[in-house]
């Protein structure tokens, strides 16, 4: 059934090129009706409530206006294999690999789809062919909903206006906490003529009525899905999934993958880092931003806790997205284009991120997370135990009764709460500057369980681009992979290249040859380094993390006195060990630092032959350059 039927039929007010747009695809998907979305609390809740009715959702018994959605199985996370760049221009976007492309196994996916580890191509006529015959009237019995909305502040020059086509209630009400959508997005649309505006078409492909399965309430069309980009059209095109990353165009498809070409295309960056502040026990505050891959702790750092370090304060501005640009006077600037948190929930806890934690308990929508009997919100690292007699009973993801004994989790790995950046206590007090805020250090991580040290500091500008570009960690499940596998995940964006790896190389590469540009200082971190013998974490993480931020502060002063020492190695700056500020007084565990010469002799052969069979040509000589150096310094180690 249709969760919405008092619609709003009229696009008067649109520009005119948007409402051509609309009417075309309403004329294609051929819904019972269309709502114009204002964004107002009255239509979220009215969504809320026949989304309820439906089934569609459950209301938490024991929080504020939250609500529990559970998917289908088959749609869980991104589907990177389905995700596409379509251009006329195959070099545009991906690089022949030197062993050919593999050929298309899965029978629902276009044979001329060309895929490769750093993103996949199609030709985009050809897939707009495809596209048009899964759109036909894959709306039938639903209401078509148009989302106007902003990414970026209000009235800041680098934010960008977009509107998105859904069928789909809940990416209206995930869409209005994740963006700036209503009234005030609506008026710049009103006043635009439509010829910058992303367009954005989304659609579950399950028309009504149906004979198809519709799993947990969730109607989807995994076997049909396809993510596809159209950068040279400033469009985005999604059938198939329900999924957030999938269906909420605002998120990986504009702020990343639409949003690094038309970065690269108007001189800034799009990048996949959370935004934070650090103001030290004098009271200097300096801006970082971050690039980790999914489910590898950017919202827990976003939203750190530094206790054991006292006089430190950290602030949030995001914890996912930066967009980046020099200002004036030279200095990079960072504005975060999102309106809220789509955060990981497994492994969220008191002792790990009680500031997500307090955030979640109102006006926040949580999907595949599992449920207790007493209203309450249950995923595994959570911090409550649920075993003994007086427990409630837990239903899990699957809508099941769950106990530990069923072997499996009782929430989906990559479940997710999706709540706005205003519920977050410790948003920083310029989150919302249209100017961005400076960022003075930019910084690399990812999921190594041996051989990273737990911080370096790259070289300069070029040797930390190369560090960047080198970046590879255990995969998550955030998206389709399987199993720990160490994979290259350059700047933690190789799920969300809008264009070439090597052309966004070039282009990182180009603000160093620049003039007048203050550059951010650059550095790498591993929390997850473990013992050989015992398996554990010889890092705590979280909170503790403030001694390494505090080391990376005082490395940018130019205070020689308060500056962090270091000593130069093959990789990089690593710390001195007493300079590092170790847990309860005590110098770091030494194996935290340790460069094992054998260890990257072996990464350096990984990072060449993956350069070497997937960007081939399109490397930039800077970074064959670092590459020869480093294996050159590496050579040259006892």
């Amino acid at each position: 059934m249709d969760v919405f039927i008092n619609a709003n039929n009229s696009l008067d007010g649109l520009p005119i090129k948007i409402r051509e747009y609309v009417q075309e695809k309403i004329d294609l998907c051929q819904p019972t009706n269309f709502h114009l979305c204002d964004g107002s609390e009255e239509e979220n809740q009215q969504l809320l409530d026949s989304m309820e009715q439906a089934g569609v959702i459950r209301r938490l018994k024991k929080y504020k206006n939250c609500y529990i959605a559970t998917t289908d199985p088959r749609d869980v996370a991104r589907v990177e294999s389905r995700t596409i760049i379509c251009t006329k221009n195959m070099n545009d976007v991906i690089s022949t690999p030197r062993s050919g492309f593999p050929p298309i196994t899965d029978p629902n996916l276009p044979k001329n789809l060309k895929q490769t580890p750093l993103g996949n191509w199609m030709d985009s006529d050809e897939m707009l062919e495809i596209l048009e015959k899964r759109f036909s009237g894959c709306m039938r019995g639903r209401t078509l909903f148009i989302i106007p909305y902003m990414m970026g502040p209000y009235s800041s020059p680098y934010s960008k206006i977009a509107v998105e086509i859904t069928d789909s209630p809940y990416v209206v009400v995930s869409m209005r906490i994740m963006t700036r959508m209503g009234s005030h997005a609506f008026d710049d649309l009103k006043e635009s003529d439509g010829s910058t505006i992303v367009k954005c078409l989304h659609s579950v492909g399950v028309p009504l009525p149906t004979d198809k399965p519709i799993c947990s309430t969730w109607p989807s069309n995994p076997e049909q899905t396809l993510v596809t980009h159209f950068p040279e059209r400033n469009e985005i095109i999604s059938f198939g999934s329900g999924y957030g990353g999938n269906s909420l165009c605002g998120k990986k498809c504009l702020a990343l993958r639409i949003g690094s070409s038309l970065a690269r295309r108007e001189g800034w960056l799009a990048e996949h880092m959370l935004i934070m502040s650090v103001t030290n026990p004098e009271g200097v505050k300096k801006y970082f931003v971050a690039a980790f891959p999914s489910a590898c702790g950017k919202t827990n750092l976003a939203m750190l806790r530094p206790q054991t370090l006292p006089g430190y304060k950290v602030e949030c501005i995001g914890d996912d997205i930066a967009w980046m640009h020099f200002d004036e006077d030279g200095h990079l600037r960072a504005i975060n284009p999102e309106y809220g948190f789509f955060g990981v929930a497994p492994g969220t806890s008191k002792s790990t991120n009680p500031i997500a934690l307090d955030m979640v308990h109102e006006n926040t929508i949580f999907t595949n997370v599992a449920e207790t009997s007493d209203g309450d919100v249950y995923w595994e690292g959570i911090g409550e135990e649920i075993d003994g007699l007086h427990q409630p009973s837990i239903r899990s993801w699957k809508n099941k009764r769950w106990s530990v004994d069923l072997g499996e989790p009782a929430a989906h790995p990559n479940s997710r709460f999706c709540t706005a950046i205003k519920q977050c206590s410790i948003l920083d007090p310029e989150w919302n500057n249209p100017q961005g805020v400076p960022i003075e250090a930019i910084i690399f991580g990812g999921r190594r369980p041996i051989g990273v040290p737990l911080v370096y500091e790259s070289f300069n500008w070029q040797h930390g681009v190369f560090v960047g570009a080198s970046m590879r960690s255990e995969a998550t499940a955030a998206a389709e992979f399987k199993g720990k596998q160490i994979m290259h995940d350059p700047f933690a964006m190789r799920p969300f290249f809008g264009y070439n790896f090597g052309k966004y190389l070039s282009h990182w590469l180009s603000f160093g040859n620049k003039p007048n540009l203050h550059l951010p200082k650059i550095f790498h971190v591993n929390w997850f380094l473990k013992d050989k013998q015992t398996n554990e974490f010889l890092w705590p993480g979280f909170g503790e993390n403030i001694r390494v931020i505090d080391w990376i502060f005082r490395r940018l002063t130019n205070d020689l006195s308060q500056q962090a020492s270091a000593y130069k190695t093959p990789i990089g700056y690593i710390p001195d060990q007493t300079t590092l500020n170790g847990i309860r007084g005590n110098n770091v565990n030494p194996a935290l630092l340790e460069i094992s010469t054998e260890f990257w002799r072996e990464e350096c052969k990984a990072i060449r032959n993956y350069f070497h069979e997937n960007v081939n040509e399109n490397l930039p000589d800077e970074i064959t350059f670092e590459l020869n150096a480093f294996e050159k310094r590496l050579s040259q180690e006892v």
